[in-house]
């Protein structure tokens, strides 16, 4: 034991030695600059603030006046000029310099492959499978961010590599709690979208690179460029996840469960993406601590760090224009906020009427009658507010607020005819609060507690003049929910999950006649209790979650128990197999009771189920495919299946003699889908396919099998983003895909009568598709700097370039002219749509 301490001492003394060496080699700056002026006789004019940091290295022989100011700018980040034999100024530099690093894991000393590494003026790299990363012609004042999922990012400054032997650094991540779920593709498409290892795809607003014809980092129509992810009528509230419909989705904002997605009536997502920090879109696989949405979960969050500064942005387009600001209040007391107003109220742009066009097309809202004057007033409006307060470093607490409203008023005066005139309007609005208490109670134990209160409404008013008759029409969601997680760490690699979820929902579904006197209203309120538990493990070249979800129907005195699979197993540094399977229910749909309900603009209803001739719909999915990563290349192919029984007829939107039935039955949906993306400095290329056979089966239907209504057989897109300079940027792509299928009336007996209506008499469901869908999309984005912390944007985009004449849906109705006969109906594609956006952040 003596020789031990004594052998210690010796090692401390040896070591303080060299340390000291080693710093003798260095002076201060402002210690060389006074002996310089003694030796010289010269006079250094500086501010005290640019050299008080800055050290350097005695020239290892005499120099002379020039030599010596010739040394200083190449040792050191400032500029030195020679007024004259005498005065010699110091100034801030302009110079650039080429910088290089490699990134480690600080707790297992292993490089990490991968790492995104992006200046403030918009050159970004990513570290290569030794971790190494290189930046040319980077200014001295630039800041470096580097980061990587799962671990906390680190800001440096380019004078940091400047200072360093070689102008290179080792720079140490810090893992954070998402250590485990790391980012296997770290630039997925563009540079912001991302693939993790539990398979599910990443969006970062704040690194969101260019997509095709997006002038904004749009959450819900970016999720669109994956593979198994369509919109049969480009809406981004129907969106299509391996032949789900829309409200099969699981939609999450800050841990608030949202029940509407769009603005426009579904053109445009109604979540502000500057205040979104990070979109989770997961297929298939989910975590056992989620439930509902059969088809996908969309899990969204906003910013979850109190900052140093404050920051912020605005910017416009020609549909709406919007701010955002987050304001550090103190050292852990934050409020971030934000706003968007559409812009229609002050002017109508080209955009805008072709948003217009799209959106009201067959509705009770269209201006295709010229014997009629009519005047609108559409506008769109959301806000969010979040509250940041860390109590210390191990208690953490937020609250959230989002609000999102669509308003239509809409009047018409035919110039032949008073008794049609009509006045209407239209509210759509959702509103969620939420907040959180994060706690780290050990190294091991941490604890999450989350509560929030969602409530969306839709009111219709149309009131027709003449015959004084008012129709109202209401369709309200209540939900309240709270989640307590439990997270506990037996190692680095392996982890535990378990919980405890309560979720009350209340719908409320109304409609009124004034003359005659009709009113319906019905309300249903469900009480569901979870407890959940999941392992997680993550070790060299292993993934495996394993979950358990057990689920309680209060009313229906019901369980259902939910196993959940993730497994991916790397068999080389280039190739992986990955597995994934889960069981998941959803006790919520929206159904369509009349074509005409909502104007026709908003037909589908929120409705609970009731265990009756609605039922919980359930959901059994597994998939299994293989990942290729290397020199860039990043292949990716995977089969699924997918069974979800518990749907009804009034949930799919049927146009054929099952519109008005009532019956529930299933849908089957088998495919594979296919993605190939190249990834450079300068530009990334990728081709997706998609091959899927989506059926229906509906017992009590002839025939009772018979084609999805969104079935698409093959669908392709591809695209390119290419940086033509370091701040221009130019993406350009395009989607075809197999047309949705629909029925025509049966030849010769198009109409059948009953009572005194008149129905069309449809053939067999679903037996005839629609020509091919083809859309060319481009966007450019040009990014300049006002100052050094003031940055803008300009950016353009063209939708449908070649302005085709997509039909997206078609479907017959009788004629007025003549009961006999049926009407066709084509919705279109949206028409060729420019757009351009300008934006500001400091």
């Amino acid at each position: 034991m003596k020789f031990n301490k004594y052998a210690f001492y010796l090692l401390v003394f040896v070591g303080s030695i060299c340390t000291a060496q080693t710093n003798s080699n260095k002076t201060p700056l402002t210690a060389f600059i006074k002996s310089l002026e003694q030796q010289f006789n010269i006079k250094f004019s500086y501010a005290v603030e640019d050299i008080a940091t800055i050290s350097i290295e005695k020239p290892s022989k005499t120099l002379n006046l020039q030599q010596t100011i010739d040394y200083l700018n190449a040792k050191v980040p400032l500029n030195f000029k020679a007024l004259d034999n005498r005065y010699i100024t110091v100034s801030a530099s302009d110079k650039t310099t080429n910088i290089s690093g490699t990134v480690y894991a600080e707790d297992t000393k292993s490089v990490l492959s991968g790492a995104f590494i992006r200046s403030n003026n918009s050159k970004w790299t990513t570290s290569s499978q030794n971790g190494i990363f290189n930046l040319e012609n980077i200014p001295l004042e630039t800041t470096i961010i580097i980061s990587f999922i799962g671990y906390e990012s680190k800001i440096l400054s380019a004078k940091d590599f400047f200072a360093a032997a070689n102008n290179n650094l080792n720079i140490n991540l810090k893992p954070s709690k998402e250590e485990l779920n790391a980012i296997i593709i770290p630039v997925f498409l563009t540079s912001g979208l991302q693939k993790a290892t539990d398979g599910s795809t990443i969006l970062n607003t704040k690194k969101f690179g260019i997509l095709p014809g997006l002038t904004e980092p749009d959450v819900l129509q970016s999720v669109q460029s994956l593979p198994g992810v369509e919109s049969t009528n480009e809406s981004v509230a129907n969106i299509n996840v391996r032949g789900g419909t829309n409200d099969q989705n699981l939609i999450l904002w800050d841990n608030i469960k949202m029940y509407h997605s769009g603005h426009f009536f579904g053109l445009i997502s109604a979540y502000n993406p500057y205040l979104t920090n990070k979109i989770v879109v997961t297929k298939n696989g989910t975590s056992a601590e989620f439930s509902d949405g059969v088809s996908s979960m969309i899990n969204m969050s906003t910013n979850n760090t109190i900052k140093k500064n404050i920051s912020g942005g605005g910017g416009i387009n020609l549909i709406s224009g919007d701010v955002f600001v987050e304001i550090p209040l103190s050292k852990n007391l934050q409020i971030d906020l934000s706003a968007r107003h559409s812009i229609t109220d002050f002017i109508n742009t080209p955009t805008y009427s072709n948003y217009y066009k799209k959106s009201f097309q067959d509705t009770e809202i269209n201006n295709d009658n010229s014997d009629k004057n009519t005047n609108s007033d559409f506008y769109f409006y959301d806000y969010t507010a979040k509250i940041l307060f860390d109590l210390n470093k191990k208690h953490q607490f937020r609250a959230n607020l989002i609000g999102i409203t669509n308003e239509l008023n809409y009047s018409e005066n035919y110039n032949s005819d008073d008794s049609k005139s009509k006045a209407s309007s239209l509210s759509q609005k959702n509103i969620g609060l939420g907040g959180s208490w994060n706690a780290k109670w050990t190294n091991q134990l941490s604890t999450e507690l989350n509560s929030y209160y969602s409530r969306y409404n839709i009111d219709s008013r149309d009131y027709r003049i003449a015959t004084d008759q008012l129709l109202t029409e209401g369709n309200e969601v209540i939900e309240t929910g709270t989640k307590f997680n439990l997270h506990y760490s037996f190692t680095d690699n392996l982890k535990l999950l378990a919980g405890y979820q309560i979720n009350e929902t209340g719908m409320l579904n109304q409609t009124r006649v004034s003359s005659p006197l009709y009113s319906s209203t019905k309300k249903n309120v469900l009480l569901n209790h979870a407890v959940f538990t999941e392992t997680e493990f993550h070790k060299n070249k292993t993934y495996l979650r394993l979950g358990l979800r057990l689920n309680y129907f209060q009313k229906f005195q019901k369980f259902l128990l939910e196993p959940r699979i993730n497994f991916r197993q790397e068999l080389s540094n280039q190739l992986a197999v990955k597995l994934e399977g889960e069981f998941k229910n959803q006790s919520s749909t929206q159904i369509i009771d009349f074509e005409d309900d909502f104007l026709g603009v908003e037909k589908r209803r929120w409705q609970l189920v009731n265990n009756n001739n609605i039922p919980i719909a359930k959901s059994k999915q597994a998939s299994l495919g293989l990942d290729f990563h290397q020199n860039n290349w990043n292949i990716d192919l995977t089969g699924f299946y997918k069974f979800v029984d518990g749907i009804t007829a009034s949930n799919q939107g049927f146009y054929n003699n099952f519109q008005y039935k009532n019956a529930h039955g299933n849908y089957t949906d088998k495919g594979v889908e296919f993605l190939i993306n190249k990834t450079t400095k300068n530009y990334s290329a990728w081709l997706s396919y998609t091959f899927s056979q989506n059926n229906y089966y509906f017992g009590s239907f002839t025939p009772t099998t018979f084609p999805n209504n969104v079935d698409i057989r093959h669908s392709v897109t591809l695209g390119v983003n290419y940086k033509i300079l370091d701040n221009l940027k130019i993406s350009i792509g395009g989607i075809w895909h197999n047309g949705i299928p629909y029925t025509q009336p049966v030849e010769g007996n198009e109409t059948v009568q009953n009572g005194n209506r008149y129905f069309v008499n449809y053939d067999i469901p679903n037996s005839l598709n629609l020509d091919n869908f083809l859309r060319l999309d481009t966007s450019f984005s040009y990014n300049f700097d006002f100052n050094s912390n003031t940055k803008a944007t300009l950016r353009a985009g063209i939708i449908n370039i070649t302005n085709e004449k997509n039909n997206i849906n078609r479907y017959y109705k009788v004629d007025p002219n003549d009961n006999t006969k049926a009407i066709l109906v084509n919705n279109k594609s949206l028409e060729l749509t420019p757009n351009i956006s300008f934006r500001v952040n400091f």
